[in-house]
């Protein structure tokens, strides 16, 4: 066992455990933070979609060991303070377009979709359609035109 500090939703953590345990076993079963979602564990289906450093990743294809120190997750339950609002305007899209149907996918596909339109952001332009369906996250209800939606009304708001 190896210590492991990282910065998480803005607090600083430190979990005792193994170099090769996966992160989001760390977030999930060690940290109590259960907003990324276990689908697959091998970096495809994307439900468990959080940002390292403000870009979007899966803890499921990365080591605890692969986390510095200076590092920050952010994960859904962190995502309002980024914007200091009780919901991130991305979160306010999903609700207004009543996205969810099971929900199991949405705190990824929201993840994913605030880094997609940060990343269009920093390239000095707005989301585009292709933009949006670079965005992989897999969601088994089929709700991808609601999603779709959500993602350009968030955006116009963040």
């Amino acid at each position: 066992m190896s210590e492991h500090t990282f910065r998480l939703n803005g607090k600083q953590v430190t979990v005792d455990v193994a170099d090769d345990v996966r992160l989001l076993w760390v977030l999930r079963d060690l940290l109590g933070v259960t907003g990324p979602k276990y689908g697959c564990g091998i970096n495809v289906c994307k439900a468990c979609t959080s940002h390292h450093n403000g870009r979007a990743f899966n803890p499921c294809s990365v080591q605890v060991k692969d986390i510095e120190s200076t590092d920050e997750i952010t994960t859904i339950e962190g995502l309002p303070a980024t914007v200091g609002e009780d919901l991130h305007p991305m979160q306010r899209a999903w609700l207004d377009h009543d996205v969810a149907q099971c929900g199991y996918c949405q705190p990824g596909q929201i993840m994913a979709a605030v880094a997609k339109v940060r990343q269009a952001a920093e390239q000095g332009r707005e989301i585009t359609d292709a933009d949006i369906d670079e965005i992989r996250n897999i969601c088994r209800c089929g709700t991808y035109f609601r999603i779709r939606e959500a993602i350009k009304d968030g955006a116009r708001n963040m």
